[in-house]
C-alpha cells in the first residue's frame, strides 16, 4: 500500500509517499480501506518532530480516516462490524495510508447523508470539542463560551456544537472574513483579535461579567487574559498550545471567583477511553450530524500524494475548517502475515 512517510523532522517536504506493507487487523481490531483522511494540528507537530506518537501507535501520521471495513480482527467488538461497513474513525496515528488498523471500539457508523470526505473530517474534531468543552468544561445550555481560533477545525466545531446545546459562543479570528464566517457558523459576536482586545470586547459583550466556558487552542500568554475574560465559576480549557507552553500569571482571581484550570489530550488515551468517548459521541452528536443541525466544516481537498501541500495550507493559517485527503486505495488487497 501507499503511505506518508515522515523522511526526518521538519517541513512539508519532509512528507513523502512510500510502498509499505498493509497491516494486519490484531485482536478486538479491523483493516480499513481508507478513502479520505482528515488533516489536524497534530499532525504538523508530529511531522516538526514535536509530538511523537505514543508506544505501539504507527510512526504515519494521521489520527482521523473514513473508509470501508476491508477485514475483521479476532473479537472485532463482538459482532458489530463486517467487512464493506462504511466507518469512520480516530486513530493514534496511520490515517495518511491506502489501509489503517483500527480499533473496532473506535469506529463508527458514517452519520446518514455524510460523504466520506466529510466523515473524515468528524473524529478528531468532534471528540477533541465533545471531551473538553461539556465532558471537561461542563458546558451547560444557557451558558456562554469563548472558543479560541474559530475559524480552526476545532472551532467551527465547536461553535456549532456550544450552539446546538443552547450555549451563547463568542470566537476570535484574525481577520473579518473569519470573524463572518464564525457569526455564519452560530457565534453571536466574534473578535478579530488583530484589532480588538477579545478581553474588552467580552467584558462589553456580557455587561462585565465574562464568559462561564473558555475553550483555548493558543496558550502562552492568552492565559492571563482569559482567566481576566472568565466569569465567576468560569472554567478554562487548554487543549493547544500554539502560542507557547509557558505563561506567568496572577493567582488571585482563580482563588476570588473560583475558576477551574484544566486541560487534556486525545491521542495517548487508551483504546477503552477512546471507544467510552466514542459511545458518547454517538448517543448524543451522531444524530445532529444527521439531521444537518452540525456539519464539519471542510476547506479544502487534496489527493493522498500531496500531504505536502495540505500541510502548507494548514501552517498558512488561510484555512477555514479542516482539509482531508482523498485516498485511493488498491483495487485488491494483500495484507501482510501475521507475524
Amino acid at each position: 500500500m501507499i503511505a506518508i512517510e515522515i523522511a526526518q523532522p521538519g517541513g512539508p517536504e519532509v512528507l513523502r509517499p512510500v510502498e509499505r506493507p498493509v497491516p494486519v487487523p490484531g485482536d478486538g481490531e479491523v483493516l480499513v480501506r481508507v478513502e479520505a483522511a482528515g488533516v489536524n494540528r497534530p499532525d504538523v507537530m508530529q511531522r516538526m518532530g514535536k509530538y511523537p506518537p505514543p508506544p505501539g501507535a504507527s510512526d504515519v501520521p494521521g489520527l482521523e480516516i473514513a473508509g470501508t471495513i476491508a477485514a475483521l480482527g479476532p473479537a472485532a467488538n463482538e459482532g458489530r462490524w463486517r467487512v464493506s461497513d462504511r466507518v469512520c474513525a480516530l486513530v493514534a496515528g496511520g490515517g495518511y495510508a491506502e489501509y489503517c488498523v483500527v480499533p473496532s471500539a473506535q469506529c463508527l457508523p458514517i452519520p446518514a447523508g455524510l460523504s466520506m470526505r466529510q466523515a473524515a473530517a468528524v473524529p478528531e474534531t468532534f471528540f477533541t470539542v465533545w471531551t473538553n468543552l461539556f465532558q471537561r468544561a461542563g458546558l451547560r445550555e444557557g451558558e456562554t463560551v469563548l472558543v479560541h481560533g474559530g475559524t480552526s477545525g476545532i472551532g467551527t466545531t465547536a461553535i456549532q456544537l456550544a450552539r446546538a446545546f443552547g450555549g451563547e459562543v463568542y470566537a476570535t479570528a484574525g481577520t473579518d472574513a473569519k470573524c463572518a464566517a464564525c457569526v455564519r457558523l452560530g457565534a453571536k459576536r466574534a473578535i478579530n483579535y488583530r484589532e480588538e482586545d477579545f478581553v474588552e470586547a467580552i467584558r462589553a459583550a456580557t455587561a462585565g461579567r465574562g464568559v462561564d466556558v473558555i475553550l483555548d487552542i493558543i496558550g502562552g500568554d492568552y492565559l492571563p487574559r482569559n482567566i481576566d475574560a472568565l466569569a465567576m465559576n468560569g472554567r478554562l480549557v487548554q487543549i493547544g498550545l500554539i502560542g507557547g507552553a509557558r505563561a506567568a500569571f496572577n493567582l488571585t482571581p482563580v482563588l476570588q471567583r473560583r475558576l477551574t484550570i484544566t486541560g487534556s489530550t486525545l491521542r495517548a488515551r487508551t483504546v477503552e477511553e477512546k471507544g467510552a468517548l466514542a459511545r458518547e459521541v454517538e448517543t448524543h452528536v451522531w444524530p445532529l450530524l444527521a439531521h444537518g443541525t452540525v456539519a464539519p466544516v471542510i476547506d479544502r481537498t487534496f489527493p493522498l500524494a500531496r500531504a505536502a501541500d495540505a500541510h502548507r495550507r494548514i501552517e498558512s493559517g488561510e484555512h477555514v475548517g479542516k482539509i482531508v485527503l482523498l485516498v485511493q486505495a488498491p483495487a485488491t488487497l494483500t495484507p501482510s502475515p501475521r507475524p
